[in-house]
């Protein structure tokens, strides 16, 4: 399995990170899945200079509604039935068919171009999305989200133990570090540096401190403001220093992790 993060920035935008999004692609087994995590603005410009491209890619899971998270939906959209691809499928938290049809009412043009399907799916409970077993859980932030982990289909593995997570938004936790414990890669919110005063987002000292007692191999802060901008390793120190003992890197545009 391997995620590429397209998208490590927030909802103010820098020259080199644009809003979330990350895709996950496997091949394990002969079967070609990708999957859409998130689909911010500029992310569909990152996904065109991928191997899948837009085209490749037919199933979005979202982690919530807000707009950093959202706003190339309706482009892809656009794009996929401009390049003759006839299907996507949009997943995501209570809420997502109603996000997906109130954007339609908008761009009424686009309503009926591509067989659109919606899912929404609920927290604790397994499901598939691109061809990934995934299961949710809820987060800490300003409207519902969910985090996710993920893995391979497999009758081996449960997906609440897959080698993947990924955290959405959210303020750290005990609860959100024990659903990623045994993770061989977490990708954390990390939006502000220490000594920022801030709710429903983590600083790195309080992701460090929640994340003390779980295994955890590589830890990737992702979702960056403006204000980490050259303090980069001092987040990741500030991290280690509060508890955490696994591998910390800050996500960046274009960065690719092969998960074991």
């Amino acid at each position: 399995m391997e995620l590429s993060v397209l998208g490590s920035g927030s909802a103010m935008p820098v020259p080199d990170r644009v809003q979330s999004g990350y895709l996950l692609e496997d091949s394990n087994g002969g079967t070609d899945r990708t999957l859409l995590v998130d689909c911010g603005s500029g992310v569909l410009h990152r996904l065109a200079d991928t191997d899948p491209g837009y085209e490749g890619v037919s199933t979005v899971l979202l982690t919530h509604h807000h707009l950093d998270h959202v706003a190339a939906l309706l482009p892809l959209i656009k794009a996929r039935w401009l390049a003759g691809e006839g299907h996507l499928e949009i997943v995501g938290p209570t809420g997502t068919k109603a996000l997906v049809d109130g954007l339609l009412e908008v761009h009424d043009y686009l309503d009926g171009r591509i067989d659109l399907a919606l899912r929404e799916v609920p927290a604790g409970r397994p499901f598939t999305a691109g061809g990934f077993d995934v299961v949710g859980r809820e987060t800490r932030h300003s409207r519902r989200c969910l985090a996710y982990r993920f893995s391979p289909p497999s009758r081996e593995v449960d997906p609440a133990e897959g080698p993947l997570t990924l955290s959405g938004d959210s303020e750290a936790f005990a609860g959100l570090a024990r659903f990623a414990d045994g993770s061989d890669v977490l990708v954390h919110d990390c939006s502000f540096p220490d000594g920022t005063d801030v709710s429903n987002h983590p600083t790195p000292t309080s992701l460090g401190e929640s994340l003390a007692d779980v295994d955890v191999g590589t830890l990737l802060l992702s979702h960056l403001y403006p204000h980490t901008g050259g303090r980069e390793a001092e987040m990741e120190a500030s991290v280690r220093e509060a508890g955490f003992d696994g591998d910390v890197r800050t996500a960046s545009d274009g960065l690719t992790v092969r998960i074991p």
